[in-house]
This record gives structure tokens, sequence and C-alpha cells, in this order.
């Protein structure tokens, strides 16, 4: 009985049929959202981070994670296509593999949503903190970083961060705080992005990658890529070396997925979603290992070296090499666009705990819609304070492994299911099919259990566990018996709350042209 509760997909299909959005999306569009939603702080911070870790070998990290990516982008598009409805993997996951399973996709979603936003908090942050210190108005030491933050030796020790020589314990990281509040605030009020600004900022952020990649690559020197391994491969629960920084590095690919929750919104959904799925990881890639090889080439890249340790490394490598003022526009490139990846988080993680709750898994209250800006504003705004305390005490480089934790259990499960539903349903309609299904699949399960286990034990995969394991308990002490597939409960199915101000989806009332 406990993996017997299923929302049939044709049940999903035709709810979503009688509250459809207006498709205008097209596959360009998609693109644009999906590159829109990877590139941030993965490639603009945690480029420092992956340097920590395996050193010139970074370069590999890169090739490893979006190599897991790709094949998990092509499982998407064909459960994407056939399913093109809003709530990504914790849907798909409610179909195929039942209640309890989605549950817990759901509960690891919040992980790569809210987490996730956090870290692009923290990882601005540094950015932003770099800007106004060339500019005469940093903030005190206390505020430019939370408690929690360390500094990596080259023997792969951390100690306490330093600062012209003497030891500072980090406090309160004040600008990663108030930028989640406000990003809240915005929208608690309606404010979200529309398909046009999404290109803008995207544009933005590939000139500032372009003008980096042809500036710091005459800089290029081939004695940086030596020792090309200064930690090794790594091992699984370790932590370090190439496997360790492409568990890491795995977050900046993180955000293709959300091209699948404008599914609603897209014309022509089973065309266009593997489109813009697959067409945003590859442009994405491209970029990624051009920045990562003009970046190990022009500063080098050993554990402990300079490099490793800037909070804004694309800008430091410019102003390093001769062009300082291109530097501060990279830097303000990443200071215009990275609040937008942080918007979108919150934004997918809204709807994904709306899903939950209008499916009974979490309280109508969560789900209240303000009566004047027609927004979730209980919801947007428990999330908002979690990501705000969040980035402000943690460091980008645990809050993105821990986002990459949750991640990388919900694409398991949508691999999983997909191949399930090869299975159980047959003869459903595929407008897309993942290629070689039986090799791309179990690849796929396989390189996340790789990169999950590579994450390390502490504190990754044990605040994990502990996530689930609270997961779990809130399943069965609420969860369980107030959804509406529950005994008792039916007549839930397809009125979404008793109460009639939660009947309409804040979401949709929005209006078409907003992003995922």
């Amino acid at each position: 009985m406990l993996f017997q509760r299923k929302k049939p997909l044709d049940l999903i299909l035709e709810t979503a049929e009688k509250r459809s959005l207006k498709r205008q999306l097209g596959a360009f569009d998609l693109t644009m959202l999906g590159i829109g939603a990877v590139i941030g702080t993965g490639i603009f911070v945690l480029t420092a981070v992956a340097a920590n870790k395996a050193g010139p070998g970074m370069m590999y990290s890169f090739i490893i994670a979006g190599t897991v990516c790709a094949l998990t982008a092509l499982i998407y598009s064909e459960i994407a296509a056939m399913v093109p409805v809003s709530g990504s993997a914790y849907t798909y996951s409610y179909a195929v593999l039942g209640e309890l399973i989605a549950w817990m996709v759901g509960w690891a979603l919040i992980l790569e949503y809210a987490v996730a936003a956090g870290a692009v908090s923290v990882g601005w942050s540094g950015y932003a903190n770099g800007f106004l210190a060339h500019h005469g108005f940093a903030l005190p030491d206390f505020l430019l970083a939370g408690p929690f933050y360390t500094e990596q030796l080259a023997s792969g020790e951390t100690t306490v961060r330093m600062v012209d020589g003497v030891a500072h314990k980090g406090g309160f990281n004040l600008i990663a705080f108030l930028l989640s509040l406000l990003v809240t605030m915005l929208l608690v009020l309606g404010t979200s992005k529309s398909a046009k600004v999404t290109a803008v900022l995207v544009m933005i952020k590939i000139a500032a990658l372009t003008a980096f990649v042809a500036l710091a690559f005459p800089a290029v020197e081939s004695s940086n890529f030596s020792p090309m391994l200064p930690n090794g491969w790594g091992t699984p629960l370790g932590g370090v070396g190439v496997l360790g920084a492409a568990a890491s590095i795995f977050f900046a690919y993180v955000g293709f997925d959300a091209v699948s929750t404008a599914a609603e919104e897209t014309k022509n959904p089973n065309r266009n979603i593997p489109i813009g799925l697959i067409g945003s990881l590859a442009i994405c890639t491209v970029f990624y290992l051009l920045v990562a090889y003009a970046a190990v080439g022009a500063m080098g890249a050993q554990p402990g070296g300079v490099l490793s340790q800037s909070k804004e490394p694309l800008a430091f490598v410019l102003r390093e090499i001769g062009w300082p003022r291109i530097g501060d526009l990279v830097a303000g490139a990443a200071i215009l666009a990275l609040p937008s990846v942080v918007l979108m988080m919150m934004f997918g993680q809204t709807r994904i705990l709306f899903t939950m709750s209008r499916d009974g898994l979490l309280p109508d209250s969560l789900a209240k819609v303000h009566p004047k800006y027609h927004t979730p504003h209980v919801i947007t705004w428990i999330t908002g304070i979690f990501v705000s305390f969040f980035a402000a005490v943690f460091p980008v480089d645990i809050l993105a492994d821990i986002s990459n934790a949750g991640t990388l259990f919900a694409f398991f499960m949508v691999a999983a299911g997909v191949m399930i539903l090869r299975k159980t349903e047959p003869n459903r309609a595929r407008p897309f099919r993942t290629p070689l299904v039986w090799i791309v699949g179990p690849l796929a399960m396989a390189g996340c259990v790789l990169l999950f286990f590579s994450l390390g034990w502490n504190p990754t995969i044990k605040f994990f566990c502990f996530w689930a394991v609270l997961g779990l308990i809130v399943y069965f002490a609420y969860a369980r018996r107030r959804s509406h597939l529950a005994p008792g409960n039916e007549h839930l199915l397809h009125g979404h709350s008793k109460d009639p101000k939660l009947a309409a989806d804040p979401l949709v009332q929005e209006g078409p042209n907003t992003g995922p």
C-alpha cells in the first residue's frame, strides 16, 4: 500500500488542460530561459571552489559534470514532452513512482531551489563586496561572510579566514541577506521576469563571459597547467580531487531543468522543450570549458593559490593580467545578472511548494493568495526568510554542495521514472524518445550516484540524510493523511481546496509571460 498511491498521467494532463496557461514561448525563449537559469554563480564564483579541490584538473571536472547533465537532459526531454505541465520532477514522480517518492523528490527540490537561491545570493555578495571595496566603500569585515566561512589550504585542510595576516571569523553576510529579502519582496509584489527581460540578461552574461575568454586566452601559459592533478582524481566521500570538484561544479549546470517547468506556457512543447533543454545545456557547456581553460591558463589554479581564494575569480583574473576596467565590467555584469537567477530559483520554489499544497501534501494556508497582488505571499515569505538566513550564515561552497545533493536525488528519480514508464505504458505517445534509453538512463543514474557520494560525507551528505529523515517524519505525521489521494479525500482531486480563496492558482494569475 505504501507505494500504490499514484496520480495518473491522464488526471495530471486533464487538470493542466483545465488550468492551462497561454502558450507563447518558443524554442528560442526556452533556450534563453535555460541559459539564464544555468549561467550564474556556478561559473562566476565556483571556478575558485573547483580550483581549490582539483587545481587545473577542474577542466576534467567540468566535462564530467556536463556529461551527467547531458544524459539527464535527454531523459528530461522525454518526460517533459509527454507531460507538458508545471511541477517538474515532483509531478513526474507522482505519476510514475507514487506519492511517497514524489514527496521525497519535492522535499529534495527545496534543496535544489531554495538552498541554490541562497548560494547564488552568497556568490553575488562576493562580487558586490569586491565592487564596493574597489570603489572605497568596503563593509566591515564582520559583515562580509557568515560564521562558517573558512579558507582551504593546498593540503586540503581548512583554516580560519585570514585578512592581512590576521585571523578573522565571519559574522553575518549582510549583502546576501538583503538581496534575498529584496527578491522576496519583488516576488510578493508580483514582479517576475518576462521572456524578453530574460533574453536581455542572458545576453549580458554571455557578453561578460565572451569578453573574459577573449582577453584571458592570450595570457594562457602552459606552465600554469602543471601539476595538472595536484589532488588526484579523488575518491567517493573524499570531497576533493577531480571528482570532488565535479560534484561541486555540478551546481554550475543546475537550472536547465527549469525549462521543463515552463511546459504549460510553451508553444508546441513536444518539439520546443527538448530543444530548450538540450540547446541551453550545450551552449553553457561550451562556454564553461572555454572559461575554465582561460582562467586556469592565465592565472594557474593550484589549491590554496590566489585564484582559489577569490570570491570574484573571473574579475580577479582580468585585473591581474592587466585589464582592471574590463574586470570591473565583468563584475558589474555578474552584479546585474545574478539576482535574476535568485529570483528564478525562488519563483521555481514557490511553484513546487504550491503544487504540493494543491495536492494536499502541505497546508492549504501556505498557498493563500494576496488579495491585492494575487501572489502566494505566505509561501513566498517563508521561502524568502529561509533563503535569507541561509545566505547570511553559510558560505557558497557548502550551500552549493547541499543544493547539488537534492538535485542529484531528483535527477536520479526522474531517470528511474522514465525507464519504468517505458515498461508500464509502452504505448503512450512519446513526442521525444530518449535515444538508447536503456544505456542513457542507467548511465545518468550512475553519474548521479557517483557525483552524490563525491560531495563528501561531512557536512553535505550528512545534512542530506538529516533532511531526508525530517521529510519522512513530516510525510507520515502530516502529509500522508492530508493527501487528496488519501481515503476519504478523493472529492478534493478535482477541486483543489475547500477554501474558495485558494481555488485559483496565483502563479497563473500573474499572467502568461511569467517565467518559472
